[in-house]
Formats: structure tokens, sequence, C-alpha cells
């Protein structure tokens, strides 16, 4: 037996929950960092450059560290932990070699080219040579985080693999605390503070990578790289990787899409999508993330074992999960965009134009949370095949679809309709996946799963009837002082919970049917 097999029956509910709750404290963190970011600089050009010098090296990091490298690299991870411990340890020293090699050569252009990134993903800022040149400095100093969070990304799906998910779900708050640090004190170190934004990114990455440096060590998996484009691992890993770029990264390709049109509108429409874009990334990042981490190591040893009963099983628990969290989710955000943007983020420099503004955006990003999360559960099922391309097929439909009603609505409705594309392309993207599947065979839709989304339908119909009756107007939610509308918050989600819960109790759905072994 290899000294590498996995242990049977996994406890995935358990993972879930340990990703999850890390999540969590990862998400609020970010909201910490965001209100200060908010708070100083508000819906600004500053703002919006910085946003844009943000996003560059995260837009790369996400597009081939965390997305299309995780899906590529996993399932090829778990052929060779059934393999002697020499032949894992040679792989991972060659991914590690390769991946260090390729993200060094991409910083290096990335530097040397930053007024061509704006250019691409901001090109409206052409029009504003100070706000150019202001971007294209921040570029230059915050492009480097993208080798630093590649690699951590690298070692996060090696601890994941061996189910160790807390370390790397963690990691993301060592950034917001590191913005937090810069941003608060910026004005003693910086004659323009949004300067001290950008090396609090670089410090961050480091920090990141650091952080994981000894629990790689305590698995053994602390080694010396090795470049070696030859190796039979890492050519499979390089054939799956190029269809995964467009397949796991859709979000970030439309997120793109959106920067660059928004760059082209009124000043702060970047900054508003930035805004009501956090707001959609908690319950991402608490369902989706958390779904879609534990499933793909779990699913790839499925499918290894040629389980069928096994996969099946865990693939409706996933849907299960998504539904059950996701659409209550997407509810509350939709009707209470306005107060969850003026409670969180109307504060200092942002003003009550930018919070209504950005409650528009988050509506119609809301529109597409829940396919959104559902994507995270059905890529993962053919990533686990080794199949990248059905994914990619289905991405590049997607991807038509956003530039086809952004091109069709940005100039109408502003950055709203840009959020509108990007919910529209969701779906199209989450139903081509599912029906993927089911022709080949790997998702049931059987009557249990039906009635289970039906029950989660009815209480967030119901949860949505509470909230509109007892909810504040918008004028109250704006002239309230923050104090109270922290405490108006809180009371809505409190009671709106509530009342989701009682009726999904009512139904008959209890805590044991969420629980699940793989």
């Amino acid at each position: 037996m290899s000294r590498q097999a996995e242990p049977k029956g996994q406890n995935v509910a358990a993972q879930g929950s340990v990703v999850a709750s890390m999540t969590l404290l990862s998400r609020i963190s970010g909201f910490v960092r965001d209100v200060v970011l908010s708070y100083f600089f508000g819906a600004s050009g500053i703002a919006d450059a910085f946003f844009v010098a943000f996003r560059i090296p995260n837009f790369f990091r996400r597009l081939f560290a965390e997305g299309a490298f995780n899906q590529a690299f996993v399932p090829v991870l778990a052929r060779y932990r059934e393999q002697p411990r020499a032949e894992l340890e040679e792989f991972v020293r060659v991914i590690f070699g390769n991946l260090g090699t390729v993200v060094l050569i991409v910083v290096f252009a990335g530097v040397l080219f930053a007024p061509g990134l704006i250019t691409v993903f901001a090109p409206g800022f052409w029009a504003d040579p100070e706000r150019f040149d202001l971007a294209t400095n921040l570029v230059r100093i915050t492009f480097p985080y993208l080798g630093f969070i590649s690699l951590t990304a690298f070692a996060g799906s090696l601890l994941n693999s061996h189910h160790r998910y807390a370390i790397p779900a963690f990691t993301p708050v060592l950034l917001n605390i590191s913005l937090i640090s810069a941003a608060l004190t910026a004005s003693l170190w910086f004659s323009e503070p949004v300067y001290a934004l950008a090396w609090g990114v670089l410090l961050a990455g480091a920090a990141q990578l650091l952080f994981q440096v000894i629990p790689l060590a305590r698995l053994g998996l602390l080694l010396r790289p090795k470049l070696a484009l030859r190796h039979q691992g890492a050519k499979r890993v390089g054939a799956l990787l190029l269809p995964a770029v467009f397949a796991s990264s859709v979000g970030q390709i439309n997120a793109l899409i959106d920067t660059m049109l928004a760059s082209t509108l009124v000043t702060g429409s970047i900054s508003w999508l930035y805004y009501s874009d956090r707001l959609l990334e908690l319950p991402i990042g608490l369902v989706a993330v958390a779904l879609g981490t534990v499933l793909l190591p779990n699913l790839s040893r499925l499918a290894r074992e040629d389980s069928r009963e096994g996969f099946l099983a865990t693939l409706d628990w996933g849907l299960r999960m998504a539904v059950l969290f996701g659409l209550p989710a997407a509810v509350a955000l939709y009707l209470l965009a306005l107060p969850l943007i003026a409670t969180i983020f109307l504060h200092g420099a942002l003003t009550t134009i930018d919070a209504l503004m950005a409650s528009l955006s988050l509506q119609a990003f809301a529109v597409g949370l829940l396919p959104l999360v559902l994507v995270k559960v059905l890529a993962p099922a053919f990533f686990a095949h080794e199949d990248t391309r059905s994914p990619f097929r289905a991405g590049v439909v997607a991807v038509a679809v956003n530039i086809v009603i952004n091109l069709s609505l940005f100039q109408i409705m502003g950055h709203v309709g840009l959020a509108l594309g990007t919910a529209c392309a969701a779906w199209v993207n989450a139903l081509l996946l599912a029906r993927g599947l089911h022709q080949r065979g790997r998702i049931e839709i059987k009557r249990p799963l039906l009635v289970f989304m039906g029950c989660c339908a009815l209480a967030s119909a119901i949860m949505a009837g509470v909230l509109v009756m007892i909810a504040p107007d918008a004028a109250q939610w704006l002239s309230a002082g923050a104090l109270t509308r922290g405490l108006w918050t809180a009371g809505l989600v409190a009671v709106g919970g509530s009342a989701y819960l009682l009726v999904l109790v009512v139904c008959g759905v209890h805590p044991r049917q969420l629980l699940h072994r793989a």
C-alpha cells in the first residue's frame, strides 16, 4: 500500500466548516480594511487608481495561481500521492521550480510594462494623465505581490491536498492587517498616502508566503525547487493548465471587462463596483470558496478510486450546501443592498451618492450570486476527472454573454449594467456546467434534492417578505447615525435569518441532513 494513500471516509462537512470559519475571519478583517479605505479615500480618482493597481496582480493571481493552477495541479497531485514518497517529492520540487521561474518572468515583465497594463485594464485613464501616471507607479509597486501570492497558492494547494485547510484559509487575513496598518500610518510616511497602500500589498505578499513555511516543513514538503519542463507530471499539469486558465477564471475575466468599461464612465464607477463586489465576496468566500476548496481534493480522490456512488453523493451534498446558503444570501443582499453599503462604508470620504450607486450595482450582482456559488461546486466535478476543456467551453460562452450584455447596457445603465452582465454570465456558466455533468452521468438531480431546494426557496421567499415589511426606507438609512444603522442591520439579519431557519425546520430540514462523509 502506498504511504500516501488517503484515509477513508473524509468528513467533508467538517472540512468545509474549517475553511468557512477561517474565511469568515478573513472576510471580517476584509470589511474592516474596506471601511478604513472608504473612510480615507472614498470613491475618488485616487481610490480608482489604487483599486486598478490592486486588481491587476489579483487578476493574474486568481487567473493562474489560485484558479487554473489549482484545478490543474490538485488532480495530478492526487495521482502522485498514491506513488512512493520519492516520486511525490520529485513532482513537488519540479512544480515548485517551474512555477517559480514562470512567475519571476511574469513579475519582471509586469513591472517593466506597467503603462501597458494600465492601458489594458483601465483604458479610460488615458483621458486623465495624472491618474494614469499614478496608477502606473502603483502597479510597479503592487505587481511583485503576484510572485509571492502565486507561491503562497501553491503551498496552500499542498496543504489542502493533505486536508490542512485552516492555514491557507487564514492567510488572507495578513493582507487585510497590512493594508489597515498602511492606511492608518500612511500620512506619517508618504506625501501621497495611497503609496502606503501599494507597499502594504507587497509586504503582505511576503508575509503570506512565509506563513506557509512551517506547516509545509511539518509535512516534509518544504523542498528545494527544480526546473524540469519535461517531467511527466509537469507536462500533465501544463496540458491541463491552458484550458483551466479560462475555465476557472470566468469571474475574474468578467471583472476585468467590467473594470475596463467602468474606467470610461464617470469618476467613481470603479470604486462603486469595488465596494459592491466586496459585499458579494462575503457569501462567495464563506460558501463557494469553502465548498470548492474541500470538494476538489475529495472528488479527485473519489474519481481516482472510481467510486461513482461516493462521487455522486459528495456532489449532491455540495449542491445542497450551495442552495442552502447561497439562495438566502442572494435574496438578503438584493433587499438589504443599501442598508449594508450604508452601514459598512458610509463614513468619512464616502458620500451618500456613492452609497446609493454602490447599492445599485450590489443588487445587480446579487442576481448572480447563486450561480456563482454553484459554479464553485460544479466545476470541481470536471477538474477531478482531469477534464478542463468542458468548463473552458462553458466559460467562453459565459464571457461572450457578459461582453454582449455589457456593451449593450453600460452606456445606458452605467456601472449597474456592467454588474448585471456579470450576473447573467454567471447563470449561463452554471447552467452549461450542470448540463455537461448530466450528459456525462456525473450528476443526478433526484427528488430528495429537488424537495430540499424547494424548501430553501420557500424559506427564502418568506424571509424576503419579513424583511420588506420591517426594513426602514432608504431615506431613513441615509439619515441615521452609524450606530443606529449598525443596530438596524444586525436586527434585520437576525430576524431574517431566524425566519429562514424556522421555515426550514417546519419543512423537515434537520442539521443531520447537512453532514456528509466522502
